[in-house]
């Protein structure tokens, strides 16, 4: 992250309001009428919903906000954090979901700054603005944008860099150097030096995040959702189109490069950890890479992610628009099922 934003975000501030906000809660804990814990199981438990397309679910349809600009947020109504909580409610976990306020390009940073939507149709306010003093339980997915992973497929694909990418947002890392070589740009010279950087950021950044949360509700639990693994350690499965597709799960993208991809996302999983394991107060992380490696994009029938240029169940007019390597209803419900029992557990219910 550059230094003038380190400076504007104050996280040393913001960690000492933390650190005097959990003081307070604990001795508002401590005051407490006795048998309150008790009597906390069996009440509803404040949640918040954050993230971007990989909680909004991109690619799943009928999409929420329908009447409104908000729509190009590509949330659907059925995303996992819809159906974690039913599966949870089910189990006898009560969310009381106070907002879900994932929206599919969202960077780290629109956790606390508004993001622009598509198209100019306006924007959407901080992330963090749906955060209440009474809030108990946050959680979501950051930092695959902030990393710039769009851009990195779009590094790797000539198609992405024709018609076919004019929906993902975005531009090529640059633009001057082949589609076919990308996997060499990312390991060596001025594309690997784009990516420490890109890591930085989000290591920063996710810091502030937690930090953020732990202030304007110091009472909830946090909970950073990994993203589900996109290659396969086998990536010879990628060789073959889907049941019923034509293309190839990664489309263009040279078979050489996806072992890079997939160090790249294991890296953001990796730096997610740190995040969640150096947070003042403690957090939790949900595991999604390390529990999907039968259902990457290339595991056929079984996949839990749509191929990158693999027709999702969401229209713009009369265009139907590619999963991009988003989860599936398969993934979705990988998804829900794991932050479920993440959820069950944390809550020691």
């Amino acid at each position: 992250m550059p230094s003038a934003t380190r400076k504007t975000t104050g996280t040393p501030v913001v960690r000492r309001l933390v650190a005097a906000a959990a003081a307070l809660g604990s001795c508002l804990a401590l005051a407490g009428p006795a048998g309150s814990a008790g009597a906390a199981s069996t009440v509803p438990v404040p949640t918040v919903f954050f993230g971007d397309s990989y909680t909004a679910n991109y690619g799943i349809a009928p999409l929420n906000h329908e009447d409104s600009p908000q729509v190009f947020c590509f949330q659907a109504k059925e995303n996992y954090p819809a159906v974690a909580t039913r599966r949870l409610a089910d189990k006898g976990v009560t969310l009381d979901v106070q907002s879900d306020v994932s929206c599919g390009g969202a960077l780290v940073r629109h956790f606390w700054e508004k993001q622009e939507l598509p198209f100019n149709l306006g924007e959407v306010p901080p992330q963090q603005d749906a955060l209440k003093p009474d809030t108990q339980l946050v959680m979501g997915s950051l930092g695959g944008n902030t990393v710039g992973f769009n851009r990195i497929l779009k590094q790797c694909s000539a198609k992405l860099r024709g018609n076919e990418g004019v929906l993902l947002p975005g531009t090529p890392v640059d633009e001057d150097v082949p589609a076919a070589t990308c996997g060499e740009f990312f390991t060596s010279g001025d594309g690997k030096q784009w990516l420490d950087r890109q890591f930085e950021e989000v290591g920063w950044e996710l810091e502030e995040l937690l930090d953020r949360i732990g202030y304007f509700s110091p009472d909830a639990k946090r909970v950073l959702v990994g993203y589900p693994r996109l290659v396969p350690a086998d990536t010879a499965k990628c060789r073959t189109a889907a049941p019923g597709q034509t293309e190839l799960p990664f489309a263009d993208i040279p078979q050489d490069a996806l072992p890079v991809l997939d160090q790249i996302q294991k890296r953001l999983d990796d730096v997610m950890k740190k995040a969640v394991a150096d947070a003042e107060g403690g957090a939790d992380f949900v595991d999604l890479y390390g529990h999907t490696g039968g259902n990457t994009a290339c595991d056929g029938a079984d996949r839990g992610i749509g191929g990158l240029l693999e027709p999702s169940l969401v229209k713009l007019g009369d265009t139907t628009l590619p999963w991009y390597l988003h989860p599936n209803e398969k993934g979705r419900d990988i998804q829900a099922t794991q932050v479920a029992d993440k959820v069950k557990a944390i809550l020691g219910r």
